[in-house]
């Protein structure tokens, strides 16, 4: 049986490192080009990935894309922090071949996401959104916590104050959505144990990914639940 060719951007980062361990431990999977912004490219070898990983930096996104772009590669992006031109980076290159990018690759926050539409029904409560990650976290609010606020105000069709960001020890991530009236408070909370679950979740939106025949912008979001028309 063929194995699922993966190269890692960032190999040996954080989340490079834990990305590997996941990919190792997946059937049918390998570690084919682990790279690191310093290495030398090799072009050879790069024809031979079926899809990217990255978790470097918003600096190295533009070679990440334009790398990837010279055999069509799909690319799975879970770098945060980006600037409106790197976003738009993401949008011109997925349309020419499949990238998805996601603020957070952990499932359960993606269903998180999903059940943030059930609050319109109480639209006129008041609503806050809370963070709290490890001290080395750069962006602040976390991108997460941005696309919470995002699909949030969406649901319930209001401005909203800003989400209140913690930064602190080793926390891997923890985000709560606040709901209140006057008679009850109602807290929707995801809780990151480790970086296994954001690894998990990129491996897992990656071998979805190479499925997909149609060049575009998708999110981890349309691994679950399909991609929006």
């Amino acid at each position: 049986m063929k194995k699922l060719k993966f190269g890692i951007v960032g190999a040996s980062g954080r989340m490079g490192q834990e990305i590997a361990k996941v990919i190792e431990n997946t059937k049918g999977a390998e570690v084919f080009y682990p790279f690191d912004r310093e290495d030398k490219w090799d072009s050879r070898k790069a024809a031979q990935v079926d899809v990217w990983i990255d978790f470097s930096s918003p600096e190295a996104l533009k070679d990440v894309l334009k790398r990837a772009s010279e055999h069509k590669t799909p690319v799975v992006c879970g770098t945060t922090g980006f600037s409106k031109k790197e976003k738009d980076l993401l949008e011109k290159y997925s349309k020419t071949f499949p990238v998805l990018w996601s603020s957070n690759m952990s499932l359960g926050v993606a269903v998180l996401n999903e059940a943030l539409k059930s609050l319109a029904a109480i639209s006129h409560f008041d609503f806050q959104i809370e963070e709290i990650h490890h001290n080395k976290k750069k962006d602040k609010p976390s991108g997460t916590a941005i696309t919470l606020q995002e699909n949030l105000k969406k649901a319930v069709q209001k401005d909203l104050p800003e989400p209140l960001a913690i930064r602190g020890g080793g926390v891997f991530g923890i985000h709560k959505v606040y709901s209140m009236s006057d008679e009850e408070v109602l807290v929707f909370e995801h809780n990151a144990l480790n970086r296994t679950v954001f690894a998990k979740g990129a491996v897992q939106a990656a071998t979805w990914l190479v499925k997909q025949k149609k060049p575009g912008l998708y999110q981890i979001r349309d691994v679950l639940f399909g991609k929006k028309a």
